[in-house]
């Protein structure tokens, strides 16, 4: 729940308001889930009147929608400047930025009810991550990675690793070294299979 003690961050100058309610939801929406979130709520963290969010967003899902969007063009402004798919990176990124995982690991959980208002966006990022993915690994392994696993399996396999290690890391930050581990999966998903070695 918000306690009020971020209502107004310094630094919110004017043309920046709309990602000072971004902020705001961004906090609301982690503690709360979508359902437990109001705009009110939103708007006060933000040091606005509702009627002064809606002016902005017209909805609470279109909030929603705009504050996931945000997480990935991040993620893809990143990406760009790497020239390519770099999972160690955004995933060092996501540990220096426990409010937007948590927010999304809440939503990502929640999207899975019907009706829910980010489920469409949720069934089309894991579409996209998947098909982007496994693109990345065919160009660099063709059918099959050296450990005989199709590359779209291994996509698979990846997403839902760094997805349930933000859970446990979300839990116990300490026990859980998110980069190490990926960092791990890839180099078992990209090893030769017993056997396959030459001599």
């Amino acid at each position: 729940m918000g306690t009020g003690r971020e209502r107004r961050r310094p630094g919110y100058a004017p043309g920046g308001r709309r990602d000072a309610i971004l902020d705001a939801a961004l906090d609301e929406f982690a503690a709360g889930g979508y359902n437990g979130t109001s705009l009110a709520k939103v708007a006060e963290r933000a040091g606005l009147t509702q009627q002064g969010l809606l002016h902005y967003f017209p909805s609470k899902q279109s909030l929603l929608v705009a504050l996931l969007n945000r997480r990935d063009e991040e993620d893809a402004a990143a990406a760009a400047q790497d020239e390519g798919v770099d999972l160690l990176e955004i995933v060092r990124r996501n540990v220096e930025r426990r409010g937007i995982v948590q927010v999304y690991t809440v939503l990502s959980a929640e999207s899975v009810t019907e009706g829910h208002p980010a489920q469409e966006f949720f069934h089309d990022r894991f579409d996209r991550l998947r098909t982007d993915l496994e693109t990345w690994l065919r160009d660099r392994h063709g059918d099959r990675l050296p450990s005989g696993v199709a590359p779209g399996d291994a996509a698979a396999l990846l997403i839902a690793a760094m997805d349930g290690l933000q859970t446990q890391w979300l839990h116990d930050p300490e026990a859980v070294d998110m980069p190490r581990l990926v960092s791990t999966l890839a180099d078992v998903l990209q090893s030769p299979a017993e056997g396959d070695g030459g001599a």
